[in-house]
């Protein structure tokens, strides 16, 4: 029903009797209510674990092997197998200048495989949580949800 104006209450039909109602209106605000907090901490775990792994080595055998021969030319490094053969030369004074094979250095590479035990130490984080009990509000009248219900009323 609208609103009506002093003008409109005369009835306008005779033995018509106008009379005001009230009516009732309803406003929902909402309020944010703390109902609980928690707190996170980190704490560092660690452990023990054994490592177990096969680690190769190489080392060099040197060996010098007298040789004593003149050579023309500079002799080239080479290989023979798993040895390197790196000739040593010098010169002789002779009535001309040669190249005497003086010795040969001979590297061979020597593997070996040996096993290798030591203990690490490796961290992990774990995460936790503590709840913390919630203050009740000072004033206000809060529902089971968190809303606050007002009501006014308003003549029509």
């Amino acid at each position: 029903m609208g609103s009506r104006s002093d003008a409109d209450r005369t009835p306008a039909v005779p033995g018509e009797t106008i009379i005001p109602l009230l009516a009732e209106e309803v406003e929902v605000t909402k309020e944010t209510v703390e109902t609980g907090r928690v707190q996170v901490a980190r704490v560092t775990h660690q452990r023990e674990r054994l490592i177990d792994e096969l680690l190769n080595h190489q080392t060099a055998e040197v060996e010098r092997v007298r040789i004593g021969q003149h050579v023309d030319t500079m002799p080239a490094v080479r290989e023979e197998g798993d040895t390197i053969v790196i000739p040593i030369v010098e010169e002789v004074l002779v009535i001309e200048r040669r190249l005497f094979l003086k010795e040969e250095v001979r590297v061979r590479r020597v593997g070996s495989t040996e096993r290798h035990q030591e203990s690490v130490t490796l961290r992990h984080h774990e995460a936790v949580i503590k709840h913390l009990p919630v203050e009740t509000p000072a004033t206000g009248e809060a529902t089971e949800t968190g809303e606050r219900v007002q009501q006014s009323k308003q003549e029509g």
